[in-house]
């Protein structure tokens, strides 16, 4: 049709009326361009990321290691209060680290609804593939979303999902696109209408300018079009010309961008923060910095706040908050928290009593009756209650929690609270008191650590706990603190936290019983910058152990 048409257009005798008609045929027999499917929240236009309600979105925020600190999620509230309004969340497939399931992830999304944050969610199993061992595709990533997509769906107001993190090192990056287009596309075909966001190769720094030059390519494959791009600011960007330059390209071709991670040093270079600020600031573009507490391997010094208390901020902290064009002076809460006409104001109804289960020396679990919500009850939180005073010490996206790192032999009052989509909290249910049982008499028990197996940055290690007093333990909590800067990156035997350098470890349901006389075993492996000394100490529910 429209090699006839411009056949037409070069007959001499053509007449202007008829040139008029079979422009006007033309227009009515060309299929129109199918129109791509209607974002039901976050959507993009014009190279803006927009809200549901057409409001420009510009991100604020910072980075948040998750996965790696599960017990954590108190950092939203502390992020919040320093003004971000988002926070970008690091989950596992399971792969590297320990998975992130779907109640996992609807409680992460529930916490940062209740903090009012736009929670942008990522898998960081994907780091480097190609390069780094144990790193996986971006196609297991775009599996892993599917596998927890019933904590995702109903929530494209508040969620955009970064499908992987830094998803090719420095060799083969040049398959990114195929492959970023591929997971876009799966993801689309699965029921996903929610924003998504593609992080650069290179280690997200894309010094090749494959996602650069191969961006508009990769937007036209979503059949959405609701894709936002996300470069990564380190060493490679140590001019203020080089970030100028990069984020002025895609503002000039019209295709969003932001900057998912950068900090104001790094092994690889010394990035050039002020220049990220004040040239994000001046093209309306958002960012994340990297990241708020929790680094080791050698780069604690990103860290914003000492040990995730939100009172001792660093000085990278200090300036990406509250320095010129930080998140204080420039963020905008999202419009879908903010107060107007229609907006739900009420609050959840108390939650049922709470009633006590499983109860050991170091933990209790609680369960209670559901709350009801005028729009929909999205997550609880138990606090213990004291002297009058209320602490948060467990969430849930259910109506069953498990507190855990309580001493033994001890009281303890706790109550429930719901809250719904809007940041609404319900008033407190009603209390329930629960004494732990009781733990090992000090100095009971034992504790051999030695390391097993080592390699160039990390280690394997077994640690036996033994039960040197005359009662069984029924449930504890070994902790103890690494004195040179290693982390556990996988534990059996247990379930494992650590922030900073000292480590908790639950017991497995498995390992629990620790007959007198007798002994578990646990195995873990780690990472460390150097060679590191063994712990010095450890305690069993609270109790000093000898060291075998």
């Amino acid at each position: 049709m429209r090699d006839t048409h411009l056949g037409l257009l070069r007959l001499p005798h053509l007449s202007a009326a008829l040139a008029a008609l079979a422009a006007l045929l033309l227009t009515l027999l060309v299929p129109a361009t199918p129109a791509h499917a209607a974002p039901t929240g976050f959507r993009v236009e014009n190279g803006r990321l927009l809200e549901a309600s057409g409001n420009d979105f510009v991100m604020r925020g910072v980075n948040h290691a998750h996965t790696w600190y599960a017990d954590r999620l108190d950092a939203l509230d502390h992020i919040k209060a320093k003004g971000a309004n988002t926070v970008r969340v690091v989950l596992s497939s399971g792969d590297r680290w320990t998975r992130n399931d779907t109640a996992d992830v609807a409680n992460v999304v529930a916490q940062c609804k209740r903090n009012r944050l736009i929670c942008v969610l990522e898998v960081h199993d994907t780091t480097g593939y190609g390069e780094q061992s144990g790193a996986v595709t971006l196609a297991r990533a775009a599996g892993y979303w599917i596998e927890v997509r019933d904590a995702l769906v109903g929530q494209e107001d508040y969620v955009v999902v970064n499908i992987g993190n830094e998803p090719y090192g420095n060799t083969d990056h040049t398959r990114w696109t195929a492959d970023t287009k591929a997971a876009v596309q799966r993801l689309r075909a699965a029921g996903f209408d929610h924003t998504l966001m593609v992080d650069a190769p290179n280690w997200g720094q894309d010094w090749a300018f494959t996602m650069r030059d191969n961006a508009a390519s990769v937007f036209a494959a979503d059949p959405d079009a609701n894709t936002v791009f996300s470069i990564h600011m380190y060493g490679v960007f140590d001019t203020a010309a080089e970030v100028s330059d990069y984020l002025g390209r895609f503002v000039a071709a019209k295709l969003p961008v932001v900057v998912g991670e950068f900090g104001h040093d790094h092994s690889d270079g010394n990035p050039d923060e002020d220049a990220v600020l004040s040239v994000t600031r001046q093209l309306g573009i958002g960012y994340l910095g990297w990241s708020w507490s929790g680094n080791g391997g050698g780069v604690e010094y990103l860290d914003m706040v000492e040990n995730f208390d939100p009172d001792r901020m660093t000085s990278w902290g200090q300036r990406l908050f509250d320095g010129p064009d930080g998140i204080a002076a420039t963020s905008e809460e999202a419009e879908v928290y903010r107060s107007g006409p229609g907006e739900d104001t009420t609050a959840p109804t108390a939650p049922g009593a709470p009633v006590a289960s499983a109860v050991t020396s170091s933990s209790v679990t609680l369960s209670w009756g559901a709350a009801t919500d005028a729009v929909g009850v999205t997550g609880y939180d138990v606090v213990r209650v004291a002297g009058g005073q209320e602490t948060v010490v467990a969430s849930a996206a259910g109506t069953t929690a498990t507190v855990t790192g309580l001493a033994a032999d001890t009281s303890y009052t706790f109550a429930v609270h719901a809250r719904d989509a809007a940041g609404n909290r319900s008033a407190r249910s009603a209390t329930v008191t629960v004494t732990t049982a009781s733990g090992p008499a000090a100095g009971s028990c034992a504790v051999a650590y030695r390391v097993t197996g080592a390699w160039p940055g990390g280690f394997q290690a077994e640690v036996v706990v033994r039960n040197s007093g005359s009662a069984a333990v029924d449930g504890w909590t070994l902790r103890w603190t690494f004195p040179s800067g290693q982390r556990v990156t996988s534990l059996w035997g247990g379930t494992v936290t650590q922030s900073g350098a000292e480590v908790s470890v639950a017991a497995a349901p498995y390992t629990a019983t620790i007959p007198p006389a007798g002994s578990v075993s646990l195995g873990l492996t780690g990472t460390r910058s150097a060679a590191g000394a063994d712990p010095a100490a450890f305690s069993l529910n609270g109790a000093e152990c000898s060291v075998a």
